[in-house]
């Protein structure tokens, strides 16, 4: 058998090679042909790519000689008057000094003329490097149609006999001013085209510029071999022509084509190369088919004699029938055939006992899917290669609110997906079918309920690839509970960026990791960047809130910015939070207001003072009467001789002791009338309430009332602004005053009390007043309210406000008929009993 299988090899190689061969030359031949045509298009193409270049490069070169400086400059002393008409002037032996050599050292081919025009085009300069003249067109007037102001112009035309390239560009003064056009004249002829095809191979391609009119050659690479003025239908027969428009560069009157031409032997030659070629390379691969094909069917056939034989000691082992006798008598294929057909129908019922194992194997799988089905939390939907469902969970059913019988057979993109969602889950289905074993195509997308809410979803595709179908399982998980904490988060993370407060994130050590744009002014006042320390003393107090794990506060001052900063520690996470805010608003508010408060008291002292400045005049008009008849009675002692040194003595001592009372009660005045910053001293309550009443005591002569003081025996520390507390006395003082004058002079009476009332100094002025309404009492310490017909009614509410100031209470009670009681209090001083004493004494001694 191996070697039939030889023999038989051998044959079917060399007919398959017989056929193959024929059919193959022709298929090589046409795609050498298309290949060939190919080649010759991109080498045209690339012939025309070096001659386009070539004449950007003039393009260029002309750009560079428009925009030079020595151009410019000689242009900057010219006029050129566009009405008069003049001859140009011709450099003929000699370059202009306004045109370098730019053309030699680019390596073009030199032009034949350089024109230089006004802005109409006359022609007023002209370089003529060799004897021929320029052409008559462009004489004496350049045509518009070959000139740009915008960019420079390239143009090839034939001017009287011959082909020029015609390069043109805008030139300038050196003001700026546009005097006219720097037009450059090239001859296209041989050598033109031989130095835009440098590198070219002439023996193997030419090319040629070719009027497409008439078919004739206008300039060629090699005018010996390829003639002016023939035809390309006179060199079809030699060469192979492809040629290409120039539409960029054809002029008014002239449209040229770039012919590209390869000799038809160079083709011949190289088609016969590619054959031979082929053929020895077929000749070698129907070889080693041959070979490969015979080695294969000797292989195979001698596996299937090695497999036979397994076979026959297989069925002998594994189904109990004996090896067949085929060297027994009788006919040796019937007994193989007899021992096949018992083979078979061993076989088939060994396939059937396994079919009935293997249903009852899919009815438990089956019966297990389905509760996986009826369990699953997730929707599962099955479709099938249509789209339409063909199975729906009870999951499905509560997503959709659909129920299984109607679901079933609907196609589940129309009846589930809204329109905007269909193309994403078909790319997903299609996306699926390529992934085989690999993991599920998977996807978010929104699917439409029943009642037409949208819900968004996870969706798990995976194929099913049954005997005479695809099928597909959707696993669908609704994830509107993430979605709506993702925006939750995602809102949470803007929080702080967004945030225009500085807030930042340290850690216990002080390291910064995290700050908003609106932290830069603290970070360069750290002098830190996220990712770096904060400053010692900071990363201190970071370390403390850390510790401790109780919010921290403290200020800070940039530039004349305060901002306050609540240290948040996070003890879990071991970081701390920094929310600053910038208070400077805030604290410079507060200032206005004490200083508005501070004026506005002055200016209540001051209409305070008015009241009683008659009394202080009174005052301080007893000392200086005293002194006036202390001196004159010295003056008439020691005029009359009759005066004692030791009564002289002692008058000057009662003129000191007068004129320093003169000077206390001066100063008292001033202190009280005077604008100064609110500083506190400790004083006794006692020493402040008798020097008050010092201060009215010519308004309760005039009235006649007498003070009646119940003061405490012992002193009252206080710690509080004299000034201001003297005042708040002689307001309540002075009002109470105001009240008894309405009152008969027998009725009028005054009583002020001290003393210490749970752990506060206190102070009650009572007066024998009229009374005041109960109506009236709870809006007595507001502003611009009075019960005087000439009041301002700003004298309680500054009280009040200097009492709250120095952390205190006053209030008023009133009977009507019969007067009003007004309550201060104070907190007392904590001094040492000693320093008390000597504050005191001092406080005494001045009064």
């Amino acid at each position: 058998m191996p070697w039939i299988a030889i023999v038989i090899g051998l044959v079917a190689g060399l007919v398959i090679w017989t056929t193959l061969d024929q059919v193959q030359s022709r298929q090589v031949d046409k795609i050498f042909g298309q290949e060939l045509e190919v080649q010759l298009e991109l080498r045209a193409r690339e012939s025309l790519i070096r001659f386009d270049r070539y004449l950007s490069s003039y393009a260029a070169t002309t750009r560079l000689l428009a925009n030079h400086r020595k151009l410019s400059e000689y242009l900057e002393p010219l006029f050129w008057s566009p009405e008069e008409t003049v001859d140009p002037v011709i450099y003929k032996d000699f370059r202009p000094t306004w045109l370098p050599d730019f053309f030699e050292r680019d390596a073009l081919s030199p032009p034949s003329h350089v024109l230089l025009t006004d802005p109409s085009g006359q022609v007023r300069e002209i370089f003529q490097p060799g004897p021929t003249q320029a052409p008559a067109e462009v004489a004496s007037s350049v045509p518009t149609q070959f000139l740009d102001e915008r960019e420079v112009r390239t143009v090839i035309e034939r001017l009287g006999n011959r082909l020029y390239l015609l390069a043109s560009d805008a030139v300038e003064d050196a003001g700026g001013y546009d005097m006219g056009y720097l037009v450059v004249l090239v001859p296209v002829d041989d050598a033109f085209l031989a130095a835009s095809q440098r590198g070219l191979n002439v023996v193997r391609a030419a090319v040629a510029l070719v009027d497409s009119d008439d078919q004739k050659i206008v300039a060629s690479l090699d005018s010996q071999a390829l003639i002016p003025e023939t035809t390309l239908g006179d060199w079809e027969d030699t060469y192979v022509i492809t040629s290409q428009a120039l539409p960029e560069y054809e002029g008014a009157n002239s449209n040229l084509l770039f012919a590209t031409f390869v000799p038809h032997a160079s083709v011949e030659k190289m088609s016969r190369h590619v054959r031979i070629f082929e053929r020895r390379q077929r000749f070698i691969a129907a070889a080693v088919y041959i070979l490969v094909f015979t080695a294969v069917i000797y292989l195979v056939s001698s596996r299937l004699n090695k497999v036979l034989k397994r076979m026959t000691r297989f069925s002998q082992r594994a189904l109990g029938i004996a090896e067949p006798g085929f060297d027994r008598g009788g006919n040796q294929l019937v007994l193989l055939e007899d021992w096949i057909q018992h083979f078979t129908q061993l076989v088939l019922t060994a396939r059937e006992e396994m079919s009935r194992k293997h249903q009852a194997e899919m009815r438990e799988s089956e019966a297990l899917k389905a509760a996986m089905m009826e369990a699953s939390l997730d929707a599962i939907v099955t479709l099938n290669h249509g789209g339409r469902v063909i199975e729906y969970n009870p999951s499905a059913e509560r997503l959709f609110g659909m129920t299984r019988s109607a679901a079933i057979g609907v196609v589940f993109t129309e009846r589930f997906m809204p329109e905007v969602t269909r193309a994403a889950f078909k790319r997903l289905l299609d996306r699926s079918q390529h992934l085989g074993r690999e993991p599920l195509g998977r996807g978010e997308l929104i699917v439409a309920r029943a009642d037409g809410s949208e819900v968004p979803v996870e969706i798990s595709i995976a194929p099913i690839a049954l005997v005479d179908e695809r099928v597909y399982t959707l696993y669908i998980h609704d994830i509107s509970s993430r979605k709506q904490a993702e925006q939750e988060i995602k809102s949470l993370a803007r929080f702080a960026s967004e945030s225009p407060n500085p807030i930042l994130r340290v850690t216990d050590a002080g390291l910064i990791v995290y700050a908003n744009s609106a932290s830069r002014p603290l970070l360069r006042a750290w002098e830190a960047e996220p990712g770096e320390g904060l400053p010692a003393d900071w990363a201190a107090a970071v370390s403390v809130a850390a510790r401790t794990g109780r919010p921290l506060e403290r200020e800070l001052e940039i530039s004349g910015q305060v901002y306050s900063l609540l240290f948040a520690p996070i003890r879990d996470l071991g970081y701390v939070n920094i929310y600053a805010r910038d208070i400077t608003a805030v604290r410079r508010a507060e200032q206005e207001s004490r200083q508005h408060q501070a004026e506005l008291v002055h200016v209540c002292r001051l209409s305070t003072m008015g009241e009683v400045a008659t009394g202080m005049a009174h005052e301080l008009n007893q000392p200086l009467s005293a002194i006036v008849n202390y001196a004159n009675g010295c003056t008439r002692r020691l005029q009359s001789g009759v005066g004692q040194p030791q009564e002289l003595v002692g008058a000057m001592d009662q003129i000191t002791a007068q004129a320093k009372r003169a000077s206390e009660i001066i100063r008292r005045l001033r202190a009280l009338v005077g604008k100064q910053p609110p500083t506190r001293t400790h004083a006794d309550l006692n020493h402040l309430v008798r020097e008050v009443c010092s201060f009215l005591e010519f308004e309760t002569t005039r009235l006649g009332v007498r003070i009646l003081l119940d003061l405490s025996e012992e002193a009252i520390p206080i710690c509080v602004d004299l000034v201001q507390i003297e005042q708040v006395l002689l307001n309540l003082v002075g009002n109470a005053l105001d009240a008894l004058e309405m009152r008969p002079e027998g009725r009028r009476q005054l009583r002020i009390r001290s003393d210490v009332d749970s752990g506060k100094a206190h102070v009650s002025v009572a007066d024998s007043g009229p009374g005041i309404a109960p109506e009236r009492i709870a809006t007595l310490f507001d502003a611009f309210v009075t019960t005087k017909e000439k009041g301002m009614g700003m004298g309680l509410a500054i009280s009040q406000t200097i009492v709250e100031n120095h952390e205190g209470r006053i209030w008023a009670e009133s009977d009507v008929g019969v007067g009003s009681t007004f309550h201060l209090n104070l907190p007392l001083a904590e001094r040492p009993a000693d320093e008390t004493r000597d504050v005191i004494e001092s406080l005494e001694t001045l009064g």
